[in-house]
C-alpha cells in the first residue's frame, strides 16, 4: 500500500478568518511539475475547442473568369487566362484555409498527469486557496462578492472548484463568469485551471478532485 505523504494547508471562512489547517495529499498538490507536458496538453485543449469552420475560395470558387481578359498577344500587356486568378483582385485565394477539425486525443494518463502538474504549479507559486464552505444564504451575486474580497480574490481572475453547485451558487456567479468561474472537481482539468491565476477549492471537493487526478483505484490506495 502506498504511504501518502501530507502537506498542511490553510482554510478559510467565507468571511476571510482562517477556519483551521488541511493535510493535502502530496501525489496532487506537491508532485513534480512536468511544463513539457502541460504545453503540450494545453496546445490540445485549446485546439479541441476551435470550430474550424473557416474557409476561404480558391479560383474554381469564385465568380466570373469565363472570359479571358484580353487577347493573348499584340497588347503589350502581360498575358492572363481569367480574372479568378490569386494575382487578380477579387480573384481566388493561394493556398488559404479550409474547414478542418483540430480535435486531438489524449490518453487518460496523460489527462491526469497534466492535472496534477497543474495543482501543483498553483499550490507551489501560492496560488491555491481552501474554503470551508461554498454555501450561500441567497441567491445574489452581491453576497458571493462580498466572500471574493473577505478572501482578497477581486483583483484574480479565480476558478472555484467545488464538489456540487447548489442553485443560490448557480445563479449568484452567472455575473460573474469572467472574474470568478465555478466547477465541478468531476469535471475539472489542467485547462481550467491553468487560464486562472487563483484556484479556490471547497473542503468537500478534495476527495473528487483526487480522484479525477489519481484515479479511483489510486486514490482509494492513498487513504
Amino acid at each position: 500500500m502506498m504511504v501518502k505523504k501530507m502537506a498542511k494547508a490553510i482554510v478559510y471562512k467565507s468571511d476571510g478568518k482562517k477556519a483551521g489547517e488541511l493535510e493535502l495529499n502530496e501525489a496532487v498538490f506537491g508532485a513534480p511539475i512536468n511544463h513539457r507536458l502541460l504545453e503540450l496538453v494545453l496546445k490540445a485543449y485549446g485546439g479541441n475547442q476551435r470550430r474550424g469552420t473557416h474557409d476561404t475560395k480558391e479560383r474554381a470558387e469564385v465568380r466570373g473568369g469565363g472570359k479571358k481578359p484580353w487577347k493573348q498577344k499584340g497588347t503589350g500587356r502581360a498575358r492572363h487566362s481569367s480574372r479568378r486568378s490569386p494575382l487578380w483582385r477579387g480573384g481566388g485565394t493561394t493556398f488559404g484555409p479550409h474547414p478542418r477539425d483540430y480535435d486531438t486525443h489524449l490518453p487518460d494518463g496523460m489527462k491526469r498527469t497534466a492535472l496534477i502538474s497543474a495543482l501543483s504549479l498553483k499550490r507551489r507559486e501560492d496560488n491555491l486557496l481552501l474554503l470551508e464552505d461554498s454555501n450561500l444564504n441567497q441567491p445574489k451575486t452581491k453576497e458571493l462578492i462580498a466572500v471574493i474580497d473577505a478572501l482578497g480574490l477581486q483583483d484574480s481572475r479565480t476558478l472555484f472548484i467545488v464538489n456540487e453547485i447548489n442553485e443560490n451558487l448557480k445563479r449568484a456567479s452567472s455575473n460573474l463568469k469572467e472574474l470568478f468561474s465555478v466547477r465541478l472537481a468531476r469535471d475539472v482539468n489542467a485547462y481550467h485551471i491553468h487560464r486562472r491565476k487563483k484556484v479556490l477549492i471547497e473542503n468537500k471537493a478534495l476527495p473528487a478532485i483526487e480522484e479525477r487526478a489519481l484515479g479511483k483505484a489510486e486514490a482509494k490506495a492513498t487513504k
